[in-house]
């Protein structure tokens, strides 16, 4: 990795500028204090010229040309099938490497990306970015700093203003391992402790053909931790009154809360009561602070060499939750972590 100093901005190429990938790619540009954005490449060579023109940043040719320029970093926010490879070649090119979730469906494809992190010695950071919401980050302090007590229970729900297509939930792992494995990161994050218990239920409320690629649209998750703190989840894949994102935690002593933010901050009151604005009806609306902070966090780890905020570990452990999840829902009967693993 070429050697950075505390006034270099740090040098990253984005591999893949599909809607998520240009989203970073514009943060990295205007947005991330100590950080340039390099050169980009998309397999479709007409998305990667349109970003190149409008960030004014080269377009390389092929993902081996961003691996063999003298770049610090590489994010991959290619389609999730092609993130093992892009992540083994950016690890053996020495680049630190920023990876959308999910790193692989797939546990053994998993371990093999990240056993190459673990061999070049690379920083890694998976693209969790709820975390970095400043509302669920609260959440996680006050918990951290003992100020509720101990955990005892803890309520996420997790309802998208609309479903997305057939075409990608086919491909995206389904409920469980594309939407809830946000909610499976956060319940580790804001508890600080490790899941060993799953059980899951799921049903089709929103649109029938989930039902046709076998997959569900609303859903129930109850969590074990470690610690003997239970974990409550709910997802629906439309809110008609757009994102409802919420984190609590109850402890001993007491309760922290996130609520959602409104899309603004006018409210209008009168003889016939309040009318308060909606919620965000758009995930960058809702989240492009959490991005910012994110790329924040993944800059500054880079540049000081330490370990990125949310590493390797924390690319497995939601995946596994996952997958205890989907063969809850198969088998009807809570499953040990533990059994699903590789």
């Amino acid at each position: 990795m070429t050697a950075t100093t505390a006034v270099a901005p740090l040098r990253i190429g984005v591999i893949g500028v599909g809607r998520i990938g240009r989203m970073h790619a514009e943060l990295i540009a205007h947005q991330v204090p100590g950080a340039a954005l390099g050169a980009v490449y998309d397999a479709h060579e007409p998305a990667a010229r349109d970003v190149s023109a409008e960030l004014r940043v080269p377009a390389a040719a092929t993902a081996e040309d961003i691996f063999d320029s003298d770049l610090d970093a590489v994010a991959i926010c290619s389609s999730s099938d092609t993130h093992v490879d892009l992540l083994i070649a950016a690890a053996e090119a020495g680049k630190a490497v920023f990876c959308e979730k999910p790193v692989s469906l797939d546990l053994v494809e998993l371990d093999r990306a990240l056993g190459a992190i673990d061999a070049a010695g690379v920083p890694f950071q998976i693209g969790f970015n709820r975390r970095f919401d400043p509302g669920h980050a609260s959440v996680r302090e006050a918990v951290a700093a003992g100020a509720i007590g101990e955990p005892h229970l803890v309520r996420i729900s997790s309802r998208d203003p609309a479903p997305p297509s057939p075409d990608y939930v086919k491909s995206s792992g389904g409920l469980f391992l594309d939407m809830m494995i946000h909610d499976f990161d956060m319940a580790r994050f804001v508890t600080g402790s490790e899941v060993v218990e799953v059980f899951a239920r799921g049903s089709v409320r929103v649109e029938p053909w989930f039902a046709e690629v076998h997959d569900v649209d609303t859903a129930l998750v109850t969590l074990v931790h470690a610690g003997g703190c239970l974990t409550a989840i709910d997802n629906s894949r439309r809110a008609a009154y757009g994102f409802d994102q919420r984190v609590e935690v109850f402890g001993s002593a007491g309760m922290a809360v996130t609520e959602n933010p409104p899309a603004h901050a006018g409210v209008l009151i009168t003889a016939e009561g309040e009318r308060r604005p909606p919620h965000p009806d758009f995930f960058l609306e809702r989240y492009l602070l959490s991005y910012v902070r994110e790329w924040q966090g993944f800059v500054e780890a880079v540049k000081t060499g330490t370990v990125p905020p949310v590493s390797t570990g924390d690319a497995r452990a939601p995946l596994l939750i996952g997958l205890a999840a989907l063969r809850s829902l198969r088998d009807g009967r809570p499953v040990r972590v533990e059994e699903v693993q590789a």
